[in-house]
């Protein structure tokens, strides 16, 4: 049985403010720990942790085996949309629900803000559908890289972003957000990055089209450390925009 990890979230930004949110990422790269159970990201580097169950039910050897395999169509490369994006952008607004049809996650989506010691607010470890976005970066569907965290497994079973890695050029994602509206993007490729290299300028950097990027957690798993070593991203661009 793999060690239980209750780290949590930390992320440090330049010119963080103490207690508050940070300042949009496009003036510097965010060095970032994540523990969510299912997902860790350790100074702009990534890990995740799961929680295994002896005897191979959920959480078992099973579950394990999907965890650490990694598609092969997943490379190493940060993945541009394959034409220019062109939707206007949209107002902001709190994202409130993420949809993902292609691997049937409906979730709701936690503001994830920054406490005084820098770490974010972490969404409850036990609950497996959920999501969370940091609410220092841009609103899914304004201008800028929104980001959107969620967990891969933990003790108790797979979480909501356990099969992210497997959608596809295409795939659809969408954010239901507080005023009604519903930023819909389409995914543009998927990375797996080592957390020796985590794409920090990529994930959170400034852009000038909305963009969306999930983040959680797979690849080797470290049995010394109880974690795994890489990070998948998916990265996507608006592509509708469904104002109430």
């Amino acid at each position: 049985m793999r060690p239980p990890d209750g780290q949590g979230f930390r992320m440090t930004t330049p010119g963080a403010r103490p207690g508050g949110q940070a300042g949009r990422p496009g003036g510097g790269w965010l060095r970032v720990i994540m523990a969510l159970g299912g997902v860790v990201l350790i100074a702009a580097g990534a890990f995740a942790v799961t929680r295994a169950f002896p005897g191979g039910g959920p959480g078992g050897s099973a579950t394990q085996e999907r965890a650490t395999s990694i598609p092969a169509g997943v490379g190493t490369l940060v993945p541009t949309p394959a034409g220019e994006p062109a939707v206007a952008p949209m107002s902001p607004a709190t994202p409130v629900r993420i949809e993902i049809p292609a691997i049937g996650v409906s979730a709701p989506v936690m503001k994830l803000g920054l406490a005084r010691d820098g770490t974010i607010q972490v969404p409850p470890l036990g609950d497996h559908n959920l999501a969370g976005w940091y609410a220092g970066g841009p609103a899914p569907g304004q201008d800028g890289s929104s980001v959107i965290l969620g967990h891969v497994d933990s003790y108790s079973g797979t979480s909501v972003f356990y099969d992210l890695k497997t959608l596809h050029p295409g795939n659809q994602v969408k954010v239901v957000r507080a005023d009604g509206s519903t930023a819909v993007f389409s995914v543009d490729g998927l990375q797996r990055a080592a957390k020796a290299t985590f794409p920090a300028a990529s994930v959170y950097g400034g852009l000038s089209y909305p963009a969306l990027r999930l983040v959680t957690c797979g690849g080797p798993f470290d049995s010394a450390t109880g974690h795994y070593l890489d990070n998948i991203i998916v990265y996507a661009h608006l592509v509708t925009a469904i104002r109430s």
